[in-house]
């Protein structure tokens, strides 16, 4: 094997050192070639010590570094069971001044940024609740909290201080800075939970848009509302209050909640009730009108002449109050068209007050005289009764104290 390894190199010198001769110019030149094969063993061999050397000092280094890297995860074990020592510390020992967010057992308490959450464990009012978990804050600190309404129970903005508090609820104080939440115009939140809002309209605030972009709407406020607490929440409308019409309507915040409530209103509304005030001494004290409503090209509704002709309308009414001049009307609808109330009314020949559009010449109140007093349904998903009932608007009883002054 050593002969076959020196052969190969050597025909390749004889072919660069040209043909053998007789003098030994062949054995010559194999000499030379032996030489510097010797020399090329030799740098080799110094070759082979320099990476055996080079060798020796790569694992004198690798053992430096991984004594180094041993030391490093020792100081990184020992930090991490500081850290694991002085969490268990923070647990048990009460907290101290200058430390926010130390824990106390049993705490349930959930932290995200800007955000303490604490679920609550036994019955207690709000104001305690906090000084104990705000240990850290004074008394004052804590009910400037509340009132600028940084705290929600089940997320809701409570700032009473003395809001009762029932295990399992959760309580959030938020640390940063409160968004303002805009001031509601034309109307007041009757019910706010989950999947509904139910809500007082003022007369002269319309329910949703009529196209123009800057207008105030009960809709865009409320969807103004529902997005203080989360930026993707939205409402839907369910049903709507002519502009010139107060009173209680509702609002869906799911489309889910939405298709529910309008598939199935019939069914669900239990009670739906207006109070009218109407031109003229209504001569039965109560009665039922029964028409079918179509909408002429002016957009104004009537009452079709041919039955089957239109939408079907039933309206209830009753007598609340009269005199000479006005009288004050219950109406209870048995269906919801479009102003079927001010056509039925019109019908009768005792139009709203106010109610231009459907035959008024009166402007007694300086508004239109209906409000919608009562709205009593089934909740879409908890299936119970809800009523919400509101005051006769106090300019309705107007008419009536003025005829009683006179008469005096």
């Amino acid at each position: 094997m050593m002969s076959g390894n020196k052969e190969q190199p050597d025909k390749s010198r004889k072919k660069q050192n040209g043909p053998a001769n007789r003098h030994g110019e062949q054995r010559s030149g194999y000499s030379k070639d032996n030489r510097s094969n010797q020399r090329d063993v030799s740098g080799s061999n110094r070759a082979d010590g320099q990476r055996r050397s080079g060798g020796a000092s790569d694992r004198r280094d690798n053992l430096k570094a991984n004594r180094r890297n041993g030391h490093a995860q020792i100081a990184a074990a020992q930090a991490e069971w500081s850290t694991h020592r002085g969490d268990r510390m923070a647990k048990s020992a009460p907290a101290k001044k200058g430390r926010p967010g130390a824990k106390t057992p049993n705490d349930s308490r959930t932290n995200r940024p800007n955000i303490s959450q604490y679920t609550v464990k036994e019955p207690t009012e709000l104001l305690p609740f906090l000084l104990n978990k705000q240990s850290n804050l004074g008394r004052n600190t804590v009910k400037a909290i509340l009132a600028r309404g940084q705290v929600l129970v089940n997320d809701r903005v409570v700032t009473a201080y003395n809001c009762p508090l029932e295990p399992g609820q959760t309580v959030t104080i938020r640390k940063d800075k409160v968004v303002e939440e805009p001031q509601l115009i034309g109307l007041t939140i009757l019910h706010e939970d989950e999947d509904i809002i139910v809500i007082q309209k003022n007369a002269g605030l319309l329910s949703i848009s009529s196209g123009q972009e800057n207008e105030t709407t009960a809709y865009r406020q409320l969807m103004a509302h529902v997005r203080i607490q989360d930026p993707g929440n939205r409402i839907f409308v369910v049903h709507r209050l002519d502009r010139d019409t107060s009173g209680v309507m509702m609002f869906a915040k799911s489309e889910r909640v939405q298709q529910l409530l309008q598939n199935s209103w019939q069914d669900t509304v239990e009670e739906r009730t207006y109070v009218a005030l109407v031109e003229g001494k209504v001569k039965k004290t109560e009665g039922t009108i029964s028409s079918w409503l179509k909408e002429s090209s002016t957009l104004k509704m009537y009452s079709s002449h041919y039955p089957n002709d239109g939408q079907h309308a039933v309206t209830h009414y009753k007598t609340i109050q009269s005199n000479s001049s006005f009288t004050l009307l219950e109406v209870r609808l048995e269906t919801g068209r479009k102003n079927q109330i001010r056509v039925h009314m019109q019908d009768i020949g005792h139009p709203i007050v106010g109610d231009k559009k459907y035959g008024s010449r009166s402007k007694a109140i300086n508004r239109l005289g209906l409000h919608a007093r009562v709205l009593a349904f089934k909740h879409p998903t908890k299936g119970e009764l809800l009523r919400f009932e509101t005051d006769i608007p106090k300019s309705f009883l107007n008419p009536f104290r003025q005829t009683s002054t006179e008469s005096k």
